[in-house]
């Protein structure tokens, strides 16, 4: 997950990311995935981090992760504690999410 989130989000947004989303959101709700939690958590970290040289990709990325709303809010109910807390958190940021690339125009 820290090479993943290297890779994706944890120090800018990336072209890639915004590809990458859709398939974080399948792994978030798999149940055999065993870091369910970590996909989490790095999805908000997508929505936390940018790329003002590349405003696009920054807004891509973090629409990737606001489109996910809905999962994020079920995921919120699932039955493991760790993937509940991570998901209210995301659901919360995601709530509350304000950046220049999202705003409306």
């Amino acid at each position: 997950m820290s090479d993943l989130g290297l890779w994706l989000g944890e120090l800018a947004v990336f072209d890639a990311t915004a590809e990458a989303v859709p398939f974080l959101w399948d792994l978030a709700v798999t149940d055999s995935v065993t870091s369910r939690s970590g996909v989490i958590e790095l999805l908000q970290t997508i929505l936390e981090h940018g790329n003002p040289p590349k405003i696009e990709v920054q807004q891509a990325a973090h629409r990737a992760v606001l489109d996910g709303r809905n999962m994020a809010e079920a995921l919120a109910r699932d039955e493991d504690a760790a993937v509940q807390g991570a998901a209210r958190d995301l659901v919360t940021a995601i709530d509350t999410h304000i950046c220049e690339s999202c705003r409306p125009a």
